[in-house]
């Protein structure tokens, strides 16, 4: 994550800033903008690009361009719902863009994968684990909240891994012993995280959660 230009070629490069654009342009058209007209949901959706940019700021470094930190997708996706998530994301990569984290040139890159792949991974566990599963408060929490956190930071992972192999940024051997194990590691910390963010959400204010239904999770159970 925080993936640096220097690892991939001029076409790497302009094809991410093509899908970068087309997916801001998609987050940006269906985006229900509705609900940020609630002031609370407005500076909830500020404040998570605020606390997102410095959590991103705060990283661990395995080689040149591969840092790791918590990435907080699950909860942002749950929270804000997927297309507002990518946009608060967009929001927070733009601010460690800002500091000098990484270069402008990189945004796209790591717009497509450490914003919008990750936020489609957890979109569509929402709603497997909304279908297959009963509609259980517990479910919702432990499984979509924690797991699901967990399986995410996961799964981005090897789609960064997969990048990197294919643009010859790196080997697989390397990127399979001394890089993707660490996210196993980082996986259990985003659970702890993330779960505990959307839990506290779901009890004190669950007005801000925009996956979590009182109808369909409380009531007659």
């Amino acid at each position: 994550m925080n993936l640096t230009a220097s690892l991939f070629s001029f076409a790497w490069h302009g094809f991410m800033m093509v899908a970068a654009g087309v997916i801001l342009y998609r987050a940006l058209r269906r985006a229900p903008w509705s609900r940020l007209s609630d002031q609370g949901l407005l500076h909830a959706a500020l404040a998570g690009a605020v606390v997102l940019t410095l959590m991103w700021s705060m990283k661990a470094g395995v080689k040149p361009g591969l840092n790791l930190h918590l990435l907080g997708a699950m909860a942002a996706t749950l929270i804000y719902g997927a297309r507002l998530a990518m946009l608060v994301m967009a929001l927070a990569l733009t601010g460690i863009t800002l500091n000098g984290a990484i270069e402008w040139s990189a945004w796209p890159v790591n717009f497509v994968l450490m914003v919008a792949g990750p936020v489609g991974f957890a979109s569509a566990l929402q709603r497997v684990v909304e279908r297959v599963l009963p509609p259980h408060f517990f479910i919702f929490v432990f499984v979509m909240s924690f797991a699901g956190a967990a399986l995410t930071v996961m799964a981005q992972g090897a789609l960064a891994s997969l990048a990197l192999l294919l643009a010859g940024a790196y080997s697989a051997e390397f990127l399979s012993t001394d890089y993707l194990p660490y996210f196993l590691l980082l996986g259990f910390a985003e659970a702890w995280l993330s779960g505990a963010v959307v839990t506290l959400l779901v009890v004190y204010r669950p007005g801000l959660v925009a996956a979590f239904d009182d109808k369909r999770y409380l009531s007659n159970k």
